[in-house]
Protein backbone atom coordinates (compact mmCIF):
# COMPACT_ATOMS: atom_id res chain seq x y z
CA UNK A 1 0.00 0.00 0.00
CA UNK A 2 1.28 3.48 -0.76
CA UNK A 3 2.59 5.68 2.00
CA UNK A 4 2.88 9.39 1.37
CA UNK A 5 5.12 12.02 2.87
CA UNK A 6 3.28 14.99 4.38
CA UNK A 7 5.89 17.49 5.45
CA UNK A 8 8.12 15.29 7.58
CA UNK A 9 5.37 12.76 8.39
CA UNK A 10 4.54 9.65 6.37
CA UNK A 11 0.85 8.95 5.74
CA UNK A 12 -0.12 5.37 5.05
CA UNK A 13 -3.59 6.03 3.66
CA UNK A 14 -4.61 2.38 4.01
CA UNK A 15 -4.02 2.59 7.78
CA UNK A 16 -5.31 6.10 8.34
CA UNK A 17 -6.99 6.53 11.71
CA UNK A 18 -7.87 9.63 13.70
CA UNK A 19 -10.14 9.79 16.75
CA UNK A 20 -12.00 13.02 17.42
CA UNK A 21 -14.76 14.40 19.59
CA UNK A 22 -17.60 16.18 17.81
CA UNK A 23 -19.14 19.41 19.05
CA UNK A 24 -21.95 17.44 20.72
CA UNK A 25 -19.39 15.37 22.69
CA UNK A 26 -19.73 12.24 20.56
CA UNK A 27 -16.46 10.35 20.09
CA UNK A 28 -15.91 9.23 16.50
CA UNK A 29 -13.21 7.49 14.55
CA UNK A 30 -12.18 8.57 11.04
CA UNK A 31 -10.39 5.65 9.48
CA UNK A 32 -9.50 3.94 6.24
CA UNK A 33 -12.07 1.45 5.04
CA UNK A 34 -11.03 -2.18 5.10
CA UNK A 35 -12.30 -4.94 2.79
CA UNK A 36 -14.01 -6.60 5.78
CA UNK A 37 -16.09 -3.43 6.41
CA UNK A 38 -18.51 -4.21 3.58
CA UNK A 39 -21.21 -5.57 5.94
CA UNK A 40 -21.01 -2.40 8.07
CA UNK A 41 -21.22 -0.29 4.90
CA UNK A 42 -24.28 -2.18 3.64
CA UNK A 43 -25.90 -1.79 7.06
CA UNK A 44 -25.15 1.95 7.01
CA UNK A 45 -26.54 2.30 3.49
CA UNK A 46 -29.74 0.56 4.58
CA UNK A 47 -30.14 3.12 7.39
CA UNK A 48 -30.06 6.10 5.00
CA UNK A 49 -33.22 8.01 4.15
CA UNK A 50 -34.15 7.95 0.46
CA UNK A 51 -33.33 11.68 0.20
CA UNK A 52 -29.75 11.12 1.40
CA UNK A 53 -29.32 8.27 -1.07
CA UNK A 54 -30.64 10.51 -3.87
CA UNK A 55 -28.31 13.38 -2.91
CA UNK A 56 -25.31 11.01 -2.96
CA UNK A 57 -26.12 8.88 -6.03
CA UNK A 58 -28.36 11.36 -7.97
CA UNK A 59 -31.03 8.67 -8.31
CA UNK A 60 -33.18 6.44 -6.13
CA UNK A 61 -31.27 3.34 -5.10
CA UNK A 62 -32.55 0.57 -2.86
CA UNK A 63 -29.35 -1.48 -2.54
CA UNK A 64 -25.64 -1.26 -3.11
CA UNK A 65 -24.80 -3.12 -6.30
CA UNK A 66 -22.12 -5.76 -6.73
CA UNK A 67 -20.11 -3.12 -8.63
CA UNK A 68 -20.42 -0.73 -5.65
CA UNK A 69 -19.17 -3.43 -3.29
CA UNK A 70 -16.38 -4.43 -5.67
CA UNK A 71 -15.19 -0.80 -5.84
CA UNK A 72 -15.31 -0.69 -2.06
CA UNK A 73 -13.32 -3.89 -1.60
CA UNK A 74 -10.75 -2.90 -4.21
CA UNK A 75 -9.80 0.51 -2.84
CA UNK A 76 -6.05 0.77 -3.45
CA UNK A 77 -5.50 3.93 -1.38
CA UNK A 78 -3.61 5.57 -4.21
CA UNK A 79 -6.26 6.02 -6.89
CA UNK A 80 -9.30 5.27 -4.71
CA UNK A 81 -9.34 6.25 -1.03
CA UNK A 82 -12.30 5.49 1.20
CA UNK A 83 -12.61 6.87 4.72
CA UNK A 84 -15.30 5.90 7.17
CA UNK A 85 -16.58 7.73 10.21
CA UNK A 86 -17.61 5.26 12.90
CA UNK A 87 -19.01 5.25 16.41
CA UNK A 88 -19.17 2.52 19.01
CA UNK A 89 -22.71 1.49 19.91
CA UNK A 90 -23.47 -1.39 22.27
CA UNK A 91 -19.95 -2.74 21.76
CA UNK A 92 -20.24 -2.65 17.95
CA UNK A 93 -18.53 -0.34 15.51
CA UNK A 94 -21.20 1.42 13.41
CA UNK A 95 -20.51 3.35 10.19
CA UNK A 96 -22.24 6.74 10.26
CA UNK A 97 -20.54 8.41 7.29
CA UNK A 98 -18.18 7.75 4.42
CA UNK A 99 -16.11 9.76 2.00
CA UNK A 100 -14.33 8.67 -1.12
CA UNK A 101 -11.97 10.17 -3.59
CA UNK A 102 -11.14 8.67 -6.94
CA UNK A 103 -8.17 9.97 -8.89
CA UNK A 104 -9.35 11.33 -12.26
CA UNK A 105 -6.03 12.78 -13.41
CA UNK A 106 -2.48 12.96 -12.19
CA UNK A 107 -3.31 15.74 -9.72
CA UNK A 108 -7.14 15.72 -9.59
CA UNK A 109 -9.63 13.53 -7.74
CA UNK A 110 -13.41 13.34 -7.61
CA UNK A 111 -14.76 13.38 -4.08
CA UNK A 112 -18.12 12.24 -2.65
CA UNK A 113 -19.63 12.00 0.84
CA UNK A 114 -22.62 10.61 2.66
CA UNK A 115 -23.52 11.18 6.31
CA UNK A 116 -26.36 9.35 8.07
CA UNK A 117 -29.15 11.82 8.86
CA UNK A 118 -28.99 11.50 12.66
CA UNK A 119 -25.46 12.88 12.45
CA UNK A 120 -26.03 15.87 10.15
CA UNK A 121 -24.85 19.33 11.24
CA UNK A 122 -22.12 18.01 13.52
CA UNK A 123 -19.24 18.84 11.19
CA UNK A 124 -18.61 15.26 10.06
CA UNK A 125 -18.54 15.98 6.30
CA UNK A 126 -16.16 18.89 6.84
CA UNK A 127 -13.86 16.74 8.93
CA UNK A 128 -13.98 13.96 6.32
CA UNK A 129 -13.08 16.53 3.65
CA UNK A 130 -10.14 17.74 5.76
CA UNK A 131 -8.86 14.19 6.33
CA UNK A 132 -9.25 13.25 2.65
CA UNK A 133 -7.54 16.48 1.66
CA UNK A 134 -4.61 15.71 3.92
CA UNK A 135 -4.19 12.26 2.35
CA UNK A 136 -4.71 13.61 -1.18
CA UNK A 137 -2.13 16.40 -0.84
CA UNK A 138 0.43 13.97 0.55
CA UNK A 139 -0.28 11.72 -2.46
CA UNK A 140 0.25 14.49 -5.01
CA UNK A 141 -3.37 15.49 -5.60
CA UNK A 142 -3.89 19.24 -5.76
CA UNK A 143 -7.56 19.53 -6.68
CA UNK A 144 -10.81 17.91 -5.62
CA UNK A 145 -13.80 18.05 -7.94
CA UNK A 146 -17.38 17.17 -7.10
CA UNK A 147 -20.79 17.15 -8.69
CA UNK A 148 -23.46 18.33 -6.26
CA UNK A 149 -27.18 18.68 -6.78
CA UNK A 150 -28.17 22.37 -6.59
CA UNK A 151 -30.56 21.82 -3.66
CA UNK A 152 -27.89 20.04 -1.58
CA UNK A 153 -27.08 23.21 0.35
CA UNK A 154 -25.46 21.24 3.17
CA UNK A 155 -22.76 19.76 0.95
CA UNK A 156 -22.25 23.01 -0.94
CA UNK A 157 -21.73 24.70 2.44
CA UNK A 158 -19.15 22.09 3.46
CA UNK A 159 -17.05 22.97 0.43
CA UNK A 160 -17.49 26.73 0.98
CA UNK A 161 -16.39 26.44 4.64
CA UNK A 162 -13.44 24.15 3.87
CA UNK A 163 -10.84 26.91 4.11
CA UNK A 164 -9.54 25.98 0.66
CA UNK A 165 -10.20 28.07 -2.46
CA UNK A 166 -13.44 26.80 -3.97
CA UNK A 167 -15.23 27.53 -7.23
CA UNK A 168 -18.73 26.42 -8.17
CA UNK A 169 -20.41 26.45 -11.57
CA UNK A 170 -23.93 25.28 -12.44
CA UNK A 171 -24.24 23.13 -15.56
CA UNK A 172 -26.41 20.25 -16.72
CA UNK A 173 -28.55 20.22 -13.57
CA UNK A 174 -25.66 19.98 -11.12
CA UNK A 175 -23.15 22.26 -9.45
CA UNK A 176 -19.58 21.44 -10.46
CA UNK A 177 -17.36 22.25 -7.47
CA UNK A 178 -13.58 22.59 -7.64
CA UNK A 179 -11.50 22.75 -4.46
CA UNK A 180 -7.82 23.71 -4.60
CA UNK A 181 -6.05 21.74 -1.87
CA UNK A 182 -3.44 24.29 -1.01
CA UNK A 183 -2.15 24.98 2.50
CA UNK A 184 -4.74 27.73 2.98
Amino acid sequence: MPAYLEGTTMIDASRYLERETLRNGLEVCFRAARPDDWERVVEAFNELDPESVYLRFFAPKKDLSEADLKNFREADFRNRVILLCTVMRDGREIVIASATYVRVGEADAEVAFVVEEDYHRLGIAGRLLRHLGRIARAGGIGTFVAEVLPHNSGMLGVFERSGWPTAAKKADGTVHVTVALNDG
